[in-house]
């Protein structure tokens, strides 16, 4: 089951493409796809709680070959990630019935769609350094064309620079695998933990800051955000929604693998620190001043994955499994807060605070959608934000470091903020008085259904935070366990690295004359 996920979405990529002149039929394939990827993902996810899975892909055994591993943490993300991709596919299905595809290129929609989410998985399930860059260029590449979808001048300005700025972090990522290639000899993730640590630390912790350079970027810490509040509000609703729910994510998601796994020193973690304080404040200061619902909730995307790098940087298990509650806790809270707000745009007409209006009154069931995720976001009990939010605070309280308070406390700050941003956004688009150039527009079905399922989903992992938060929790520990990852994927080290399993048989094996050999001496 471990390659599905990265190649039913290529093949029905490439299905979809061949039946570019029939786009509900594109429709159709993109669905039954990412149905079967969720499935596949949730499959896995149980299947890995016994322990990792790999698959050799072509046969080649690592270190020589690239490796699909599945493990607590992958397949956490994977199931999340594909639940979200299909219910923002649903309402951008809806969203296209209702708006028509006469002047929108539907056609390569769905098989850039499908790409986008065959990048993800790879990024997931990748053992391999350079098959994570490789992810991350096909999913990068997707996105390029789904954010300037429609060529507006606008899009097209955005869409520049986020190119740009991907650009630069994949340069510096690649530059970051030359280096480590040269100084290890490999790029496989496992090799590269039992190699790094005999290396020169100077060197170490050049590779190290190369790293969190490029994943930083990709994950929009600051000070390297900056492009992300002016690249995601101009895309499509349904293209901004699963940008900011899953891009920064795989970003972070790679801080996390990379940390543990081949820099457990922690030397970085103070780095860190001081990254995820800044991140958090600066971000939602900027939410603060935003007078447009959209730039608002990019901002407080910016601002929360200061959390998420917090839970990181305190390299403690406890830490470790709030910062991976709460990614799986965000992409969620954060899609649907951005698929709602399409869904405001559409029935206000406007994203501008002060153009919006009266919609408690004349869209009673969207002032619910809003209010759950905002306040989920928000952290308010006993919803999983706030959990999310305790467990870190724990953690950093737990750890007894003076700068680790100093980031509760930015923490517990940023949290009132986010309320504060949240509220005024609701007084003035759902209780200020609405404009008298308020549109009659209906809302589609199809549109309120899957964002109402992602709402739906957001409060389910509330229901069940106790063991989401022991597997998280166990994620964490085999996590810091990176015996369990390495062995996994190099069964053979105890018996000589680079040697494969039939060798080593063929050498601890002995043939009858040699044990009549053995038992003459």
């Amino acid at each position: 089951m471990v390659p599905i996920p990265v190649i039913l979405p290529l093949f029905g990529a490439g299905l979809a493409l061949a039946l570019w002149k029939r786009t509900r039929l594109q429709g159709v394939i993109s669905v039954i796809v990412l149905s079967l990827v969720l499935a596949t993902s949730i499959a896995l996810l149980v299947a890995v709680d016994s322990g990792p899975l790999v698959l050799d892909v072509g046969g080649w055994a690592a270190p020589v070959g690239i490796d699909l591993v599945a493990d607590r943490l992958s397949t956490l993300m994977l199931t999340v990630s594909s639940a979200v991709t299909l219910g923002v596919l649903i309402y951008s299905l809806a969203q296209g019935v209702a708006d028509g595809a006469e002047d929108t290129p539907v056609a390569i929609f769905h098989p850039t769609y499908l790409v986008l989410a065959a990048g993800v998985s790879n990024a997931f399930l990748s053992g391999d350094l350079f098959n994570i860059y490789v992810g991350f260029e096909i999913l990068l590449a997707a996105s390029y064309v789904l954010l300037t979808l429609g060529g507006t001048g606008e899009r097209i300005r955005a869409g520049t620079i986020y190119v740009v700025v991907s650009l630069i972090s994949s340069m510096l990522f690649l530059a970051a695998i030359a280096l480590v290639y040269a100084a290890t000899g490999t790029v496989n993730l496992a090799q590269l933990g039992e190699r790094l640590p005999e290396i020169d630390p100077a060197v170490q912790l050049i590779l190290q800051l190369l790293l969190l350079l490029a994943f930083g970027i990709k994950a929009a810490i600051f000070p390297l955000s900056a492009w992300l509040p002016d690249s995601y509000p101009t895309a499509p609703a349904p293209v901004t929604a699963v940008f900011a729910g899953l891009l920064t994510k795989v970003g972070v998601y790679a801080i996390i693998r990379t940390q543990t796994l081949l820099f457990p020193d922690g030397r970085a973690d103070r780095l860190l620190m001081w990254a995820a304080l800044a991140t958090m404040l600066v971000g939602i200061l900027g939410a603060v001043a935003q007078n447009d619902v959209k730039r608002l909730i990019s901002f407080t995307l910016v601002s929360h994955i200061g959390y998420m790098i917090f839970g990181i940087s305190l390299s403690s298990e406890l830490g470790l499994a709030s910062a991976i509650f709460y990614v799986a806790h965000h992409i969620t809270v954060q899609t649907t807060l951005f698929l709602v707000v399409g869904l405001m745009e559409r029935r206000g007409g406007s994203t501008s605070l002060d153009r919006l209006g009266g919609l408690a009154k004349i869209a009673p069931l969207l002032a619910v959608m809003f209010f759950v995720p905002a306040m989920n976001l928000a952290g308010i009990p006993p919803l999983s934000g706030f959990l999310g939010k305790v467990g870190l605070f724990q953690a950093g309280i737990e750890s007894g470091d003076a700068l680790a308070m100093v980031l509760v406390v930015g923490g517990a700050v940023t949290a009132l903020l986010t309320l504060y941003a949240i509220v005024k956004a609701w007084n003035k688009a759902f209780w200020q008085d609405a404009p008298d150039d308020v549109p009659d527009v209906r809302l589609p079905r199809g549109m309120v259904g899957a964002a109402a399922a992602l709402v739906a989903v957001g409060l389910g992992i509330t229901v069940v935070a106790g063991p989401m938060f022991d597997y998280t929790q166990r994620a964490a520990a085999t996590l810091r366990d990176r015996d369990q990852y390495i062995l996994a994927v190099l069964p053979d080290r105890e018996r000589g690295q680079g040697q494969s399993a039939d060798a080593a048989d063929e050498e601890v094996g002995s043939s009858p004359d040699d044990e009549a050999e053995e038992e003459d001496g």
